[in-house]
């Protein structure tokens, strides 16, 4: 190896050691169990499964953070689309929302799942178990379908 490859080399590594002191913080706010999706709303146990695998590590307060997400710069991505994703919804804090909110969120949860747009495909691509098949897909629509008008009361 040439001496300007190793300085180089050098460098790099310098520089992502330096980068791993700036942290994000890895949050899961504490949460009241009343306010969560499964108490306030009947969901099917297939649904609940469908969201704890593809949409619960950005949607709720409890974040699975895996080892890669301490590790920057994916750090920064993490926690800034989970920070976004719970600003978007949230499923620990469902029973907070209003009517109108719960409406809206629930069929954007069906049209987004329909379009592929969430879960986020980079989120997909390493959970393969977030990659939702059509019989997911299905049943989540027919959930919101059903549960749309009940958020109303």
């Amino acid at each position: 190896m040439t001496s300007a490859v190793k300085w180089a080399a050098f460098v790099l590594v310098a520089v992502m050691l330096g980068l791993q002191v700036v942290r994000p913080a890895h949050t899961n706010p504490a949460t009241d169990p009343a306010l969560t999706l499964e108490r306030t709303v009947d969901v099917p146990p297939d649904v609940l499964n469908t969201f704890a695998s593809a949409c619960n590590d950005c949607h709720s307060n409890q974040t699975n953070w895996r080892w890669y997400t301490y590790v920057a710069p994916i750090s920064w991505f993490t926690v800034s689309d989970v920070n976004r994703g719970r600003a978007e919804l949230n499923f620990s804090v469902w029973g907070s929302y209003r009517a109108r909110m719960r409406e809206t969120r629930l069929r954007a949860i069906c049209e987004l799942a329909r379009k592929r747009r969430m879960p986020l495909p980079a989120y997909a691509l390493v959970h393969r178990e977030a990659n939702l098949s059509s019989s997911q897909i299905t049943a989540l629509c027919e959930w919101t379908a059903h549960a749309a008008p009940a958020t109303a009361r």
